[in-house]
Order: C-alpha cells, then structure tokens, then sequence
C-alpha cells in the first residue's frame, strides 16, 4: 500500500471510528445502566486498529521499544503497516492475542523518589489504543465534570480556574488530596468490578484483565508479576485510572453537600452550621473544597480515605494538606492564593506559577547553557527556546508577568555566561556586534532567543459544565 493509499484508507477509518464512537457515546447516555455486549468484534476492527496504529506511531514514544526490541518506524519498514494492522486482527479474532510484559524505566523525581514507567510493546500500545478507543466514549458518559485529566477536550487550565472560581466563592478551606502510588496501587479486582458496570462483552473484560496482569520485566533484567496497578504511561492506564477514581468523584457529587444542591439549599446549609463542597480533579491530583470549617475539611478528607480504600489507594498523611486560601495552595505547577489587590482594600484569588515550577525551568536553563561552548549558538537557542515556549503558553493564563520578567532576566544571563566562555578573550562590544546586531538580545544566525517577557498573559476563562464532547449529534 502506497501513502496516498494509506493516507485514503486512514481517512475513511477515523470517519467510521468516529461515527461509531458517536453512536455508543449516544446510548451510554441516554442510559446510565446500559451494559455494552458485543464490542470485541470493534476491538479488532479493521478500522479502529488503523487509527489506533496512526496514534501509536505518532506518539512521541513510538521510537522507545518494548522488550521485544521493535519501534513503530521498524515494523512499518520490515513489515509494512497494512501486514502489521492485518496481523493484529487475526491474532485478536482467533484468540492468539496475549500481552507481553512492560519494560520497566525508573524516572527521577524531586525529593529523591523515583517514578515507575512501563514501556509497551508497539503492538500492545496499537490494541490498547484500539481498545481506548472503544471504551472511552462510553465511560465519558458517566465522568463527571470535575474531572479533567487525560480525557478529551479538557486540559489542567480547567481543573486550576475551577479552584480558583470556587475559592473566590465562599469555598475557603481546601483539602489537597495526595494518594500514595496511585497507578501503583490500584486494585484489580474493584477496578474490573466497576468496568462490568458498563461493559459486558466477557472477551473485553478478558483484555482488559490481561493487560493489567501483564508481568514487568525490571531495569534488573527480572520478571516480576503485576497483583495491583496499572502500568504508568501505557495508553490505557489513564482511561482505567480515571474509572477508578471515578469513586471519588461520585461520592463528593453524592454527598448531602455536594454540586447538585441549589442555591437555596446550599445557603440554609450553611446557616446551620453544615457544610458545602465541590472537588476538582486532574487524574490523581484533586483539590476538595468546603465552604465551612477547618473541622469540616477534616471529617470530609477522612471520609474521602474510606472511600479510596475500598479500591485499594491511601491518602499520604504527609501531603495531604488542609489548609485556608489566604495561605494558598500549590496545583499543577500553579500557587493559587488570595491577595488583597494593590492600591484597595478587596481580596481577589490570583493564580501565577508557584516557586516549584521556577525552580524547575531555571534548573533547565541552567543545565542547557552548561552546554559545551563547541556547540553551533544557534543549536543552543532551538534548545532553549523550545522549553520556553511551552512552559510561558502554559502559564500565561494567569498573572504571571513578574514571573515571566525574571525568567527573561535569568534567560540573559546564563546565555551571556555561555557566550563569554565560548569567547573567553571577546569584548561586550564584539560580543554584542556578533550576537546583538549592537544591542543586548542575543540572535543566531537563524534564530533570536525567545523572550519571555513579551508573552502577554490572559485569565483561563471558567468552563464549568460547559465543556463539549468531542462525540456530539449533529444533524
């Protein structure tokens, strides 16, 4: 199959993918007990392994192998992507189909910590992707509104401007939630039980309960088996992650003063001393907010650790915090917190990046202009600018000026020190005529060095309910 062959067939599969995503998005909504038969003949569909195929390849960790050593770009030179695509199918149809063990890749955190990553083979990650496919906009049906993480259309900018809508609306005490290993810890037996609510194909549940015991081959070359988790950084793990917390979400949206209460209701509530709350979550990072007492964030955060065992997760008693917005809190890279506004006397809640997330971006600029001076300068300014521009987009929906014109200030100076060592015996002025055109800025020959200062900062607008499914009737 030549590219314009596959690029027509890739076209055709995603229209009929998406019509048929649309279909079970409908029915699972229209009725919340519905239980889906039938749906592993979809899983091996042509079509949807096409598109899971196009995903997978243009993941960035399609050039990371699994153990048995094969990327994305290997398999469409030796096998050919239409052999490859028809090869999963038959081993899905006749039952062949068994899930190799993840490659483990231990990642550092901050405070000396590690993450655990497993790394899937291509054809796993392509029948996962398949399987996404199929379950997701089911099960989107049920999510919530306060969840936000890993699921279509929503980003971390809604999960930080609900906190910050609600702090500013009465909800002051904050309880920020922290599970122990949660992808680590899940249990398997609560999650499958929550999948059978909805799915009832017993080949679908089969794949699901096979991809979850899956084994780990260790960076110590061992094999150990998986009794709980779902392996980080697998492409279902963050649907199935999402299913379990839903757990969670359910019993706030549940309780006597959740979301679901009108105005009226919430206020007499409060005039007798009960209290409301609302939670906003972004996969495992979730922030409780009660309009009441700190008393009543504390009954609420243990009731809330009831809740998360019975699938099998604990709250960390040393990061789980409670504390008041005029404190502030850290989400998401963002400090958000209550200020009084300058030259008044009304307190707002602002949101900018928290001393955390400079910290991290300063230490990569650092780390690049440590670079050796043999290194082409604008090689160098690709480098940094790429860092850049991702990390300003990110926060420049909040007030982050200052930050952003310390960041230019820090910027300068590191490239300026990288400069003098790569010209130990230059001047300021045949540095600045080099590299300045006569000015202060640094340029390459083909690039300038991105200045954070001129990234204008706008407030991420609340979104609430409002947000659109991707699987929408039209017509």
């Amino acid at each position: 199959m030549n590219t314009d062959e596959l690029e027509h067939a890739l076209f055709q599969a995603e229209r009929r993918v998406l019509k048929i995503q649309t279909k079970l998005h409908c029915w699972a909504t229209d009725d919340s007990h519905r239980r889906f038969d039938d749906l592993f003949n979809l899983v091996a569909d042509p079509a949807f392994l096409l598109v899971a195929w196009d995903r997978v390849r243009g993941n960035k960790g399609a050039k990371t192998a699994g153990v048995d050593g094969r990327t994305a770009s290997s398999i469409a030179v030796s096998v050919g992507v239409e052999e490859f695509v028809d090869r999963v199918r038959v081993s899905l149809r006749d039952r062949t189909f068994q899930p190799m063990p993840v490659r483990e890749r231990m990642i550092p955190k901050t405070g000396g910590k590690w993450r655990r990553l497993g790394i899937s083979t291509i054809t796993d990650r392509v029948v996962q992707a398949s399987l996404k496919l199929v379950l997701e906009p089911i099960f989107e049906a049920d999510f919530l509104p306060c969840s936000y993480g890993f699921r279509p259309n929503r980003r971390a900018h809604d999960a930080v401007a609900e906190v910050r809508h609600l702090t500013s609306h009465s909800y002051e005490w904050i309880v920020e939630g922290d599970i122990k290993a949660c992808f680590d810890e899940i249990s398997h037996p609560a999650l499958l039980e929550r999948v059978r609510l909805r799915i009832e194909d017993k080949r679908v549940l089969a794949l699901v309960k096979a991809f979850l015991k899956a084994g780990v081959l260790g960076e110590d070359r061992v094999l150990r088996e998986n009794s709980a988790g779902t392996p980080q950084g697998s492409i279902l793990s963050p649907l199935l992650s999402n299913v379990a917390l839903s757990v969670l979400d359910e019993f706030i949206a549940d309780g006597p003063g959740g979301p679901s209460l009108s105005n009226g209701r919430r206020a007499k509530r409060r005039a007798q001393g009960l209290p409301n709350y609302r939670i906003s979550r972004y996969a495992d990072d979730w922030c409780l907010m009660v309009s009441g007492t700190r008393a009543h964030a504390e009954t609420l955060r243990d009731e809330i650790a009831a809740v998360l065992s019975t699938m099998g997760l604990q709250l960390s008693e040393e990061k789980t915090l409670i504390t008041h917005i005029d404190d502030g809190l850290d989400f998401l890279g963002w400090r958000i917190q209550r200020h009084r506004k300058r030259g008044t006397d009304k307190h707002y809640v602002y949101n900018y990046p928290a001393k955390k997330s400079l910290t991290s971006i300063s230490g990569k600029i650092r780390t690049l202009c440590r670079q050796s001076t043999h290194l082409e300068f604008d090689h160098l300014l690709y480098q940094l600018n790429s860092v850049l521009r991702g990390w300003t987009t990110y926060f420049r929906a909040g007030v982050s000026s200052v930050t952003f014109h310390y960041l230019r200030a820090f910027l300068w100076k590191h490239v300026w020190y990288w400069l003098r060592r790569k010209h130990p015996r230059a001047t300021w002025k045949e540095l600045r005529r080099r590299y300045c055109e006569g000015g202060w800025w640094p340029s390459g020959q083909k690039a300038v060095l991105f200045d954070p200062e001129k990234v204008t900062t706008q407030w991420y607008r609340f979104r609430g309910a409002k947000i659109p499914s991707p699987w929408l009737i039209t017509g």
